[in-house]
Parts: structure tokens; sequence; C-alpha cells
């Protein structure tokens, strides 16, 4: 009888995505975001194997996830409609109150370092109840006491309607929660081969913490079968280049 090989350090990820939307009904993911929409695909096969309601996936620049007919126009304008409930945003610089920097680094306009922008993400950040944040790296440049420039602002002043703004932060060393009412990230569970001393080394900006705090679930074996075979099948569509890397990554280790 055959082992099953131990989860991979993105498939940690994966799963950890999943979980956190559960509940939902209608998930949107942009374009370059593999390890969210793996999350999304992940719920989705759950969902139906356990025979619950269906969640429907939005995947940006998708053929066959994708229920938009006319790209980030009639996702602004489901989002303000309140028929997304979660999307994923990350950030060159995150900070502690949940603030993120897409335009670039120091001083703008004289950033000395410049991204892409900001898009759309305020508005979004505004109107889709549960974004989570996501970044792979965990290190000091990404998580960053005060944003350079705030692209997307984690919270807002008394008075300002706001439906949406930040569940979680995902990162590769742990998971954190947002508390919309302290305007603050709590580490939630550190993922395992990781330690609280490294990802307080690794964050710049202060957190709140349990004493202890846990370990982020590994995957169970139902949610590995699904991940290794329906849902690198499905990303494949959307990132094949994402797909081929994981499938060897489970070959290296067989």
């Amino acid at each position: 009888m055959s082992m099953i090989q131990p989860p991979l350090p993105r498939e940690i990820l994966i799963c950890t995505i999943a979980r956190l939307l559960d509940g939902v009904r209608h998930v949107a993911v942009g374009a370059s975001s593999p390890i969210p929409a793996a999350g999304a695909m992940l719920l989705r096969a759950l969902k139906e194997r356990a025979g619950a309601a269906p969640v429907k996936i939005s995947i940006l620049g998708s053929v066959e996830h994708n229920f938009f007919t006319n790209g980030s126009t009639e996702l602004f304008d489901c989002a303000g409609q309140g028929r997304i409930d979660a999307f994923f945003l990350g950030g060159g610089q995150i900070d502690g109150q949940g603030n993120i920097n897409l335009v670039g680094v120091g001083d703008y306009p004289r950033s000395s370092v410049r991204w892409p922008g900001s898009f759309g993400s305020a508005y979004l950040y505004f109107v889709v109840p549960r974004v989570i944040l996501f970044r792979e790296e965990h290190t000091p440049r990404v998580f960053v006491e005060k944003v350079d420039f705030i692209s997307a602002p984690g919270t807002s002043d008394e008075g300002v309607y706001r439906t949406g703004g930040p569940y979680a932060l995902v990162t590769g060393k742990g998971l954190f929660r947002f508390d919309r009412q302290k305007g603050r990230f709590r580490l939630d569970s550190i993922h395992p081969g990781h330690s609280f001393d490294e990802i307080a080394e690794a964050t710049g900006f202060t957190f709140e913490h349990d004493a202890e705090p846990g370990v982020t679930p590994s995957p169970d074996v139902d949610e590995l079968d699904l991940l290794r075979g329906r849902v690198l099948d499905e990303l494949a569509e959307t990132y094949p280049e994402f797909a081929a890397q994981m499938r060897q990554s489970l070959t290296e280790i067989a």
C-alpha cells in the first residue's frame, strides 16, 4: 500500500485559502493569481463532492473559468452590486493597518521603484466583503510599518460607507486575520516548517498574537486527492506553467 506524499508548502497555502473562502457563493480571481485560483477551485471541488451548494468562480483571463463577458468592467459592476463575495489583493508593500501599495517605493511621484499601478484595487477593497490579501514572499521589504503610497486603504474613517475590506492575510510563512474593529492584524497560525521568531523577524509591522500561536492545518487526504488531480487539471487551462511546476515538484518528492 503506497503512502500519500506529504503536502508541498504551496499545497498548504492553497488549502488555507480554500478554508478562508468557505461560505462564499461567488469568488473572483485576478489574472496573475494561480495559488488563490487553486484555492477557489479546491473549495468548489470539495463542495461538489459533498453535494453542497455550488461555488461560482470568475478568473480574469480564463476562457473556461470566467463568467464575465466584458472583462474588468463587468467585474467592477458585479462587485458594486454585491454579487462578488470574495476577491484577492496583493501589493509590493502591505502594512499593519491593511493598507496596500501597488504604485512604487519612495515618495510619489518620484518613486525609486515603480510597479504596474493601483488599477481598481481601492474600489474593490471597499465593496467586496471578504478581501484576502496574499503574498507568498514574507519579508520586511513587503510587510512594512507604513506603506510609501496607499493604493487601497485597509480601514476608513467613521461615517464612510464601506461594505468591504481586508479579511485575512496569507503569506508563505503564516496566516493573519484582520480585526476591523482594531484596524490591525492578528497572527492566526504558523505554517509547518516555520516559527514565530522567523515571522516576527520577517514582518516590519507589529501584530497581535497568542502566547503560543497554533500551526496551520495541513491538507487532509480528500483535499490532496482533489488538489493533485482535478484542481491541477483545471488550473492548467489558465496557468499551465504553474500547474506543470506543481506536478514536477510532486514528482521530485515521490
